[in-house]
């Protein structure tokens, strides 16, 4: 199956849909009248349809067990079309149409089986997603405005080429995914003034999105968060609340992590981890989620 590791818990909902055709009134009137000889056929396809929505992941291969929180099946006869509706909710890594449209699929042939003995025109005409919310997919709440982006690494021996940078280059690949250009990339020694003045040059240049990479542990030259923090106009405690929660469900020292985050005017400011892996958690865990920021912002006027 796929890997889902990376991905946070959200709420998950999908709504599917299929249609029966029928082919003569009789059989509508034996429904609407409960004279069907195999029994009430819409209390039938409901359960079989909660069936087969709990146990979609037993029949499709690449479907990921997951907790049902809540579904609902739904019956109405238009002429002589039944359309049933099928709606699922959870909480959980990954969405739920599969589940939704599985269970359109089996009330369905529940129904084709009952009725056929009445009816041998009798069709299933389609089964299609109709909606789905939740997840990363779920852009609707993501500002359309363009947002620039600065990595600016804080690390006494990147700085001093006796390592590499590899975290904040992965947090550049990152971003990229979400459609952020990171148009500044910099280097820089744990020193609090030149920290500073870099922090008051890119808020100058009005760049959208800071990310201090490194200086969020506890080492003496940890000093990123000590710089920073004062300089924020809001802090966003839930923000990296989110993140070592995240951090913490797959590793045990996530929870050593000092990293803020908050807005200074129009920019949002994040402190992580320079860890590689931890970088990378910290971005799966915040994007693209965390820029809703900046719709926020422009609400109140900034």
């Amino acid at each position: 199956m796929v890997n889902i590791t990376h991905k946070s818990d959200t709420l998950r909902k999908a709504t599917a849909s299929a249609i029966v055709q029928l082919s003569n009134l009789a059989t509508v009137e034996a429904i609407k009248n409960n004279q069907v000889p195999k029994g009430d056929v819409f209390s039938f396809a409901k359960v079989a349809a909660f069936f087969a929505i709990k146990k979609t992941s037993d029949m499709i291969p690449d479907c990921h067990p997951l907790p049902v929180e809540y579904s609902d099946v739904r019956f109405r006869i238009n002429d002589l079309q039944i359309q049933i509706e099928v709606e699922v909710h959870t909480i959980y890594k990954t969405g739920v149409e599969v589940e939704a449209m599985h269970g359109a699929s089996i009330a369905a042939l529940t129904l084709y089986d009952m009725l056929k003995p009445l009816d041998k025109g009798i069709e299933i005409l389609q089964v299609k997603l109709l909606e789905k919310t939740g997840g990363k997919s779920d852009k609707k709440w993501l500002p359309t405005k363009a947002l620039s982006a600065a990595v600016i690494v804080c690390s006494d021996s990147v700085f001093n080429q006796s390592a590499l940078d590899k975290a904040g280059l992965a947090l550049i690949e990152k971003l990229k995914m979400h459609q952020l250009e990171t148009t500044h990339y910099e280097i820089v020694p744990d020193e609090s003034v030149v920290i500073e003045q870099v922090f008051h040059k890119l808020i100058q240049e009005k760049i959208s999105l800071l990310i201090f990479v490194g200086g969020t542990g506890v080492s003496p030259r940890d000093i990123s968060v000590e710089t920073i923090r004062p300089l924020l106009e809001k802090e966003l405690p839930g923000v990296m609340e989110t993140a070592r929660a995240y951090g913490q469900e797959r590793m045990p020292f996530a929870m050593l992590s000092r990293s803020i985050a908050g807005t200074v005017g129009e920019s949002l400011v994040l402190c992580l981890p320079g860890s590689t892996k931890a970088t990378i958690e910290y971005a799966d865990a915040l994007f693209p989620q965390v820029l809703h920021v900046f719709n926020m912002l422009d609400a109140a006027g900034h």
